[in-house]
């Protein structure tokens, strides 16, 4: 005979919580190697730092390809972030959706920024 102990549960929420907490780890993770190579870069180049300095940092195309990286990471970090705190804080859900529209729309236009940005130089 099987006992019912209550109701069921329905979980809602942010994806269960393990993904993202993961994902925002390992996007912190990456953001901060990034910062610590562009600041050996920075300390150990000779000269004033200037424009030429800037762009002498970011021309290798390792550089392009980790900063790149960089910016997903961050774009990614940034989402599960909102997200939650949208999912978390905003309970009318017309408006969290149209929230995480602006956000998405948002990150994707900072996206194309930092791409122009970056394979400009």
């Amino acid at each position: 005979m099987a006992v019912n102990y209550g109701s069921r549960r329905t979980v809602v929420g942010a994806h269960y919580g393990t993904r993202d907490w993961l994902a925002q780890r390992v996007t912190a993770v990456l953001m901060a190697l990034f910062t610590l190579v562009v600041l050996a870069q920075v300390i150990f180049s000779r000269g004033p730092i200037g424009y030429d300095s800037w762009a002498g940092i970011f021309h290798p195309q390792w550089m392009k390809a980790l900063t790149f990286a960089t910016v997903v990471a961050l774009i990614y970090h940034v989402w599960v972030g909102m997200r939650d705190v949208l999912m978390d804080y905003v309970k009318p859900v017309g408006i969290r959706l149209a929230l995480q529209i602006l956000v998405i729309v948002w990150l994707l236009g900072c996206a194309a920024w930092a791409i122009q940005a970056l394979w400009r130089v």
